[in-house]
């Protein structure tokens, strides 16, 4: 079985770094070469790297290639340096609904902490107007700099844009500015969603239906393109009245699920279902059962024990990211950039 075969992989490679045969920072085998070395797909040897990059023991980087990754605490070096600042910096998240909230607030005070770093928490529930008083609130305070996720809306609020253009210490965690340079870390949402519906297709599914909220942000734009660059990678066309975009007040308002079971039962020709968050793939799971659909596979991001596969997030990687990003910029350097965080794709068995 495939499961079996990137298993095996990760364990081999884990096996050579465990037992010294790989290096911290030394350089492994490229998914081509492990793909011919194990006689299996590009994909598999890809979801064998993915979670060893998940699991924290090798690190991804574009163009590069895969490196085994230190042990070492993050930045330890420039923690122990900035210790002495003692300095209050604020986080703003959008909810605490979901176990990747949770995990972010747990990660970013944590390795806050370790910076001698004090942290204000306020939760926008996402209200795009709490976040913005939130921000201004802070400043008034007097906070050295901010960690935001930002409300799910088309638009930034114009107090990020203003911290931005000021070059006040910020990190925006999951979405970037397209149009301004800011400092930004995500999870690689375009190559795991492209993995998990490539391993769909690879499995014989054509009909692949794709529920995500309207495209109104970098997120939910990089995940749909993540989508169409699993077809176009195959020479597949692209059936978009599969698509089950779904407004930010039917979400809210709770209305979602029964979008989304009308959109099932116009659609009998689906066999697999990609949902973009875990939100929704509650909501698809109550649709499903709703409308006889059970023998339907679902596939998700973020983990999710009742899917047929999901995409696992490094959040704690995430959190050690922004701090670091955070603290280059209270020592008075400003270089901003976005930072990818590799992902993986997770079959649960």
């Amino acid at each position: 079985m495939v499961e079996a075969l990137y298993l095996r992989i990760k364990q081999d490679i884990i096996a050579q770094i465990q037992g010294g045969k790989l290096q911290p920072g030394e350089l492994i085998a490229t998914e081509k070469e492990l793909a011919q070395r194990y006689g299996v797909s590009q994909i598999t040897s890809k979801h064998a790297l993915n979670l060893l990059a998940a699991e924290g023991y090798v690190e991804r980087l574009r163009g590069k290639g895969t490196f085994v990754k230190s042990v070492e605490p993050i930045a330890s070096d420039v923690c122990e340096q900035n210790k002495q600042f003692h300095e209050t910096i604020a986080l703003i998240l959008p909810s605490m609904k979901t176990k990747i909230d949770q995990r972010l607030l747990d990660g970013i005070e944590k390795y806050c902490r370790e910076a001698g770093l004090n942290v204000l928490i306020s939760i926008s529930r996402e209200s795009s107007l709490e976040e913005q008083q939130a921000i201004e609130r802070f400043r008034k305070s007097g906070v050295k700099g901010f960690i935001i996720f930002p409300v799910e809306q088309e638009s930034y609020s114009d107090a990020i844009l203003r911290l931005t253009l000021d070059h006040y210490p910020m990190v925006l965690i999951d979405r970037y500015l397209k149009e301004i340079k800011t400092y930004s870390v995500s999870s690689n949402n375009m190559g795991g969603v492209q993995t998990a519906i490539s391993r769909l297709l690879q499995l014989g599914h054509s009909q692949i239906a794709y529920i995500s909220p309207e495209i109104t942000n970098t997120v939910t734009d990089e995940r749909s393109k993540g989508y169409e660059g699993a077809f176009v990678q195959l020479g597949l066309s692209i059936d978009k009245s599969l698509w089950c975009m779904l407004s930010l007040q039917e979400i809210e308002s709770g209305r979602s699920e029964q979008k989304i079971a009308q959109f099932i039962q116009e659609h009998p020709e689906i066999t697999a279902i990609f949902t973009v968050n875990a939100y929704l793939a509650e909501n698809v799971k109550k649709a499903m059962q709703a409308t006889g659909r059970d023998n339907v596979v679902h596939s998700t991001f973020d983990d999710v024990d009742f899917v047929f596969g999901y995409i696992r997030q490094q959040e704690d990687e995430v959190c050690r990211a922004a701090v670091s990003l955070l603290l280059e910029q209270l020592e008075g350097v400003y270089e901003p950039r976005r930072e990818f965080i590799e992902v993986a794709y997770i079959e649960n068995q």
